[in-house]
C-alpha cells in the first residue's frame, strides 16, 4: 500500500458550490498575497511563497493554476511552466534552470512541473542514470531545505487521478478540436508506463516529504474538488508558514458567501 492508495477520489462538487468556495477562499488568498507583498499591514515583506505542481498527465494542473491565480493581481504572482530541458540547459546541473524563477522575499511563484522531473520522467524514461536519480532525493531535500531555512514557504501539490479517469480525459481531448493539441504521442507512451511512474511517484512522496517542504496529494478525479482543495491547501500552508516564521497576517475578512 502506498500513499496514493489512501487518497479518496470519490468527492464531488457542483459547479455552483465550486464557484462559491473559490470566491470565498479566493478573497482570503488575495488578502494573504497582499500581506506577503507588504501591501497590507506595516509594509514589511513576508516570506517568499513557491507553489509546486506535479501530477499525472491530464490531472488538471493548468485549470488548477488558472483558478488559483485568478483572484490575484497578475503583477503579484509569477507562473512558470517547465518542459524538457533545452540543449543549453542540459549543460548545467538539473537544478540550475529552476533558480531564476524562484521568488524573493514578498514574492510568489507557481511552478508547473518542477525539479521533480529528475525522479519522475527522467527516471522512468532513462534520461538520468540510476545513480543520478537516486542521488537526486538528497539533492532536492537539501535544495528545498536551504531555501526553507532562509524563509521560503513551499507548497508542493501532486494531483492524483485514477488510470480510468485519465483514459476518459485523454479520449475527450482527442475528440475535441480545441483540446486535441494537448494530447501527444508522449502522453500515450507515458500512460503505457503508468506502473513504473506509480512506483516513481510513491518513492518521490516517501523520500522528499519533509517537515520543511511537505507534500500534499490532491484528489483530482473531480476537477472542481481539485481546484478548491488546492486553493485551501495553499492558504493553510501560507498561514502555517507565516506563523512558524513569526510574520503577522490579517484576520480573515467577514464574507457573506
Amino acid at each position: 500500500m502506498g500513499r496514493l492508495d489512501d487518497v479518496d477520489l470519490s468527492g464531488t462538487l457542483s459547479r455552483k458550490e465550486q464557484d462559491r468556495l473559490l470566491l470565498r477562499h479566493g478573497a482570503r488568498l488575495a488578502q494573504l498575497r497582499l500581506a506577503l507583498g507588504g501591501l497590507l499591514g506595516g509594509g514589511e515583506l513576508g516570506p517568499p511563497l513557491c507553489v509546486l505542481l506535479e501530477g499525472w498527465d491530464a490531472s488538471g494542473k493548468g485549470g488548477t493554476i488558472k483558478r488559483l491565480v485568478h483572484p490575484l493581481d497578475l503583477r503579484h504572482v509569477r507562473v512558470v511552466q517547465f518542459a524538457a530541458p533545452s540543449p543549453d540547459e542540459r549543460r548545467h546541473h538539473y537544478l540550475h534552470r529552476f533558480v531564476s524563477p524562484l521568488p524573493g522575499r514578498g514574492g510568489m511563484a507557481v511552478l508547473d512541473r518542477t525539479w521533480y522531473g529528475r525522479v519522475l520522467v527522467e527516471r522512468v524514461e532513462g534520461l538520468a542514470t540510476e545513480e543520478q536519480w537516486r542521488r537526486a532525493y538528497d539533492e532536492i531535500n537539501g535544495f528545498e531545505g536551504m531555501l526553507a531555512v532562509d524563509g521560503m514557504i513551499f507548497v508542493k501539490l501532486f494531483l492524483h487521478i485514477s488510470a480510468e479517469e485519465q483514459l476518459r480525459r485523454f479520449e475527450r481531448r482527442r475528440a475535441d478540436p480545441l483540446k486535441a493539441w494537448k494530447l501527444t504521442d508522449e502522453d500515450w507512451r507515458n500512460r503505457a508506463k503508468r506502473a513504473a511512474y506509480l512506483v516513481a511517484v510513491e518513492d518521490m512522496l516517501a523520500r522528499t516529504d519533509t517537515p520543511l517542504a511537505p507534500w500534499h496529494v490532491i484528489p483530482a478525479e473531480s476537477k472542481r474538488v481539485a481546484r478548491v482543495t488546492a486553493m485551501q491547501t495553499v492558504i493553510a500552508e501560507i498561514e502555517r508558514g507565516c506563523s512558524e516564521r513569526g510574520f503577522p497576517l490579517p484576520e480573515p475578512l467577514d464574507q457573506p458567501v
